[in-house]
């Protein structure tokens, strides 16, 4: 009989089908964004749109507060009385308490639920698609411990990457220094920013939104086999860019289906709210026997 598992993660994540999440065996809870004092649940007490409209007239980003201990402690017993395991899938321990409140919480649970916690790494559409290979390889794997295993071997094929037009959080955030922010907005550079090894990392810089979509694809085709891919945006409804990539993408990966998503306000606290960016899950490649 197949174990029975279920999925926990947080807000910050993002789908490039959230209509296919609300039938899997997901739960997600949600962060709370402070403003000037203020604090909202995410995708509760605020939308994205709404939190998008509140950044864009701050200077400093919000303060994102995680789940906490108790919040995962309370969901994870609950849950431990009808699954035989719980993979909770965080943002990058490098940017969130969300994975060490997690470690701690499942230290509470007693019980034979397996819980496992596991640091996506990254953000947003990251943690999205670990959420996609946990849910499938429940439905395929026969045991709690090969799915957990399939989850956490999936971590290193996630990449994305970002241009950002406003490089203010990116300041205030400590991901650029002052006076590369300054030279950056005098001559309208855009900083290419990576998500490795779960940090955020300016690699280069481009040109205006001119070269943006340019670069982006280049990114993409460097790799041979995407298992999933979605572009993301800082609007609700598709963009120019948007649109223009998804032709340029269709012609350099034929078959392959490229949706886009708004990145998360918990995304926006790290980027801004101006910035396009693609999340690619790499296909797992063959392992050969070289033993004839």
């Amino acid at each position: 009989m197949m174990p029975k598992i279920h999925i926990v993660t947080d807000s910050g994540a993002r789908f490039s089908n959230p209509r296919l999440v609300r039938r899997l065996p997901v739960t997600i809870i949600p962060n709370t964004i402070e403003f000037a004092g203020k604090r909202y649940q995410e995708d509760i007490d605020i939308n994205t749109e709404e939190a998008f409209q509140l950044m864009s007239e701050l200077e400093a980003p919000p303060k994102v507060i995680p789940p906490s201990e108790s919040d995962y402690a309370e969901l994870f017993t609950r849950l431990s009385h009808f699954c035989d395991a719980v993979i909770s899938v965080h943002p990058s321990r490098e940017l969130s308490e969300s994975w060490r409140n997690g470690r701690l919480a499942a230290q509470q649970v007693n019980g034979n639920c397996e819980i496992a916690v596991v640091d996506s790494q990254s953000l947003c559409a990251g943690q999205g698609m670990l959420i996609r290979v946990a849910a499938r390889a429940a439905q395929e794997q026969e045991t709690a411990e090969e799915v957990i295993q399939t989850v956490r071997q999936a971590v290193n094929r996630i990449y994305s990457v970002y241009c950002i037009e406003n490089v203010n959080f990116l300041r205030a955030n400590g991901f650029m220094k002052p006076s590369h922010a300054i030279l950056s907005h005098q001559l309208g550079i855009m900083p290419f920013v990576s998500l490795e090894d779960g940090q955020v990392i300016v690699i280069e810089k481009v040109l205006g939104r001119s070269e943006v979509i340019e670069r982006l694809v280049e990114f993409l085709v460097e790799f041979t086999e995407l298992e999933d891919a979605v572009i993301l945006q800082d609007a609700k409804h598709i963009s120019e860019e948007t649109r223009i990539m998804q032709d340029r993408l269709a012609l350099e990966f034929p078959g392959q289906h490229f949706p886009f998503t708004m990145y998360s306000a918990t995304m926006a606290s790290y980027l801004g709210t101006q910035a396009t960016g693609v999340a690619v899950l790499e296909k797992e490649s063959e392992v050969y026997d070289d033993d004839f």
